[in-house]
């Protein structure tokens, strides 16, 4: 049975991880036949946002921590991440994939990457196996491999972000996934557009089965 290693950035479409895009990919992954461990890095979130004022709050929370409401606690420290033990890579989206995975929210381009992130697409691209990301996620991909093929759906200033980092923008619509074959990356945009959350469904799904043609 194949195993994605599925990684976490909180729990929150504000703050951390989109919890549509997170629970449809778990979904996307088990409808296929397929197994899943949850991972987070043991960080500070950059910061916590009140998601019904959109204002923040002055308290400080857990990246680790906050991931393991959506993995109901079945959750491990990314630094044990070893893609020896997974056949696939992937990212679900929401702010926590640009605050508190990378800090591209606030510095565009010129963003960087937490190290423990870097270190398990790495690893995972050395042994050829794929690596999926929803939504804002692709800007991770984006900056750790620079010439590559990625969407982000069709907003401009993150499509102009994500050329400068080196790669090379595709638009693309509900449900569909960008496939870099070179490095065996997959992309598709979710809440990147105006989505509902059917279009996150067939996203998930279709960025799972694409990955799994692959395996």
């Amino acid at each position: 049975m194949k195993k994605f290693a599925v990684v976490l950035s909180g729990c929150g479409v504000f703050d951390g991880a989109e919890i549509h895009e997170a629970t449809l990919t778990l979904l996307a992954i088990a409808e296929k036949g397929a197994e899943y461990q949850v991972f987070a890095p043991n960080i500070p979130q950059h910061h916590v946002i009140n998601h019904i004022t959109g204002e923040e709050m002055k308290e400080s929370r857990n990246v680790l921590v906050e991931s393991a409401r959506i993995a109901r606690g079945n959750i491990k420290d990314l630094r044990e991440y070893k893609a020896v033990d997974y056949d696939a890579l992937i990212f679900p989206g929401g702010f926590g994939a640009a605050k508190n995975l990378c800090d591209f929210a606030f510095k565009g381009a010129d963003c960087k990457v937490n190290d423990e992130v870097i270190r398990a697409v790495k690893e995972t691209a050395e042994k050829k196996k794929p690596i999926g990301a929803l939504c804002i996620s692709p800007v991770i991909l984006a900056k750790i491999f620079g010439d590559i093929d990625v969407t982000i759906g069709q907003d401009a200033g993150t499509a102009q972000a994500v050329e400068k980092m080196g790669a090379t923008h595709k638009s693309t619509t509900h449900g569909e996934v960008v496939i870099d074959e070179k490095n065996n990356l997959f992309t598709t945009p979710c809440y990147m557009l105006d989505a509902t959350i059917v279009d996150i469904k067939n996203g998930a799904t279709n960025i799972v089965e694409a990955m799994l043609r692959t395996m």
